[in-house]
């Protein structure tokens, strides 16, 4: 039996991210909190902050958000967010452009300079270069 899970995440703009998915960590208005499959059903609000999704081949794609809310079910999770930035990219000039944005995404919504360095200290460890 798979341990994966359907993840979608959708703003204004249509849906930015979706597929099959092994965990996902989210930035609770509580604090950080992560889902694997068969997690008991749930609505949480998100702040501003990283989604990591960690994929089958155990490979992580990052998504900043800048607020929203999550609904999970044993077998799917579905985000809504304000706004959202996949970091990901083709090559090492449009991957450093999607970190600018996020950053930029995430400052422009959070007051809360801790939370900002613990989000930026994770991208900047994540995308060394």
């Amino acid at each position: 039996m798979s341990d994966l899970f359907k993840i979608e995440i959708i703003t204004p703009m249509g849906v930015i991210y979706e597929g099959d998915i092994k965990s996902v960590t989210l930035p609770g208005s509580e604090g950080e909190f992560g889902i694997l499959k068969g997690h008991a059903t749930l609505v949480s609000s998100l702040k501003s902050g990283l989604i990591d999704i960690e994929k089958d081949d155990l490979n992580h794609e990052l998504i900043a958000i800048d607020a929203g809310h999550a609904k999970v079910d044993e077998n799917k999770i579905s985000i809504l967010a304000k706004g959202a930035i996949w970091i990901s990219g083709s090559d090492e000039s449009e991957i450093k452009r999607n970190l600018s944005n996020a950053k930029e995404l995430i400052k422009s919504m959070s007051s809360d300079s801790v939370a900002l360095a613990a989000t930026f200290s994770k991208i900047d460890n994540i995308y060394k270069g």
